[in-house]
């Protein structure tokens, strides 16, 4: 079956919590990420997006990701999730578009991210370098990539 998404900004408590169970989902449950390492604390000086499914009355969340300013004109993506089924068919790209426009709204200059190393083609084909060695974090292979928005 065919479906529609689509990708808004997170800005009642209901998208918040729908952006949230989509990372829960993903990194906690998924992952096996320690939920006191996903619930970080610092939602509430993000930005979110949420996609949504959308199928004749179906709205369901798949997707989420976060924007949050760590520096004057750096920001940084956060939280990028996309549910198993719905990998591949490009929401990951979709909500990366919305957070960087979210970022220009802002007037951020610059963009970095630690990303999941099975991802990284998928950030490179969006114009992020890789500017770091692989780590870990919370037990995950990741890289930091960052990307000019100016």
């Amino acid at each position: 079956m065919n479906y529609h998404y689509r990708v808004c900004r997170a800005e009642t408590d209901a998208e918040e919590a729908d952006a949230l169970e989509v990372r829960r989902s993903v990194f906690v449950e998924e992952q096996g990420v320690p939920e006191a390492l996903e619930i970080d604390g610092k939602d509430d000086e993000a930005a979110h997006v949420v996609a949504y499914r959308d199928a004749e009355d179906d709205s369901t969340p798949v997707g989420a990701g976060r924007l949050r300013e760590i520096e004057d004109g750096v920001g940084k993506l956060e939280r990028i999730a996309v549910l198993e089924p719905h990998r591949g068919e490009g929401i990951g790209s979709e909500l990366v578009a919305e957070l960087e426009a979210i970022a220009d709204d802002r007037g951020l200059s610059m963009l970095t991210m630690h990303a999941q190393t099975p991802v990284e083609g998928m950030y490179r084909k969006l114009g992020y370098e890789t500017t770091s060695d692989e780590f870990e974090e919370a037990g995950i292979p990741h890289v930091e990539m960052e990307k000019s928005l100016s």
